[in-house]
């Protein structure tokens, strides 16, 4: 079973699809991804060798930003939006929705 960013990838799932479990890379990041490490989209996760995770791996740590450094700096933005008392920020604070959905009909479990 790979281990990437932290992040054990399912075996049983194509490597394209598995890539998608790491927090932060999306089904296209992740065809990038192997296109630009040379791997085939339609192998296996557990078929991969050592040297082509490795490669995956030192891609993904130069040019994504993913897992725990993603989580925080999104934490962080919110903080800040929090912190500076926007509109946006105000409504993180109370659990409401922030991008103008309406709450009298929906979002009532958000409603504290």
């Amino acid at each position: 079973m790979p281990r990437i960013a932290g992040v054990d990838l399912p075996k049983s799932k194509r490597i394209v699809i598995a890539l998608t479990y790491i927090y932060g890379i999306s089904r296209t990041s992740a065809e990038q991804i192997l296109q630009q490490t040379g791997v085939e989209l339609s192998r296996k996760a557990s078929a991969l060798t050592d040297q082509e995770v490795a490669r995956i791996q030192d891609l993904i740590n130069q040019s994504y930003k993913v897992e725990g450094d993603l989580r925080k700096e999104n934490s962080m933005n919110i903080k800040r939006l929090m912190d500076i008392g926007s509109d946006r920020g105000r409504r993180h604070r109370k659990g409401l929705p922030v991008r103008g959905q309406r709450t009298h009909t929906n979002a009532r479990t958000r409603i504290p």
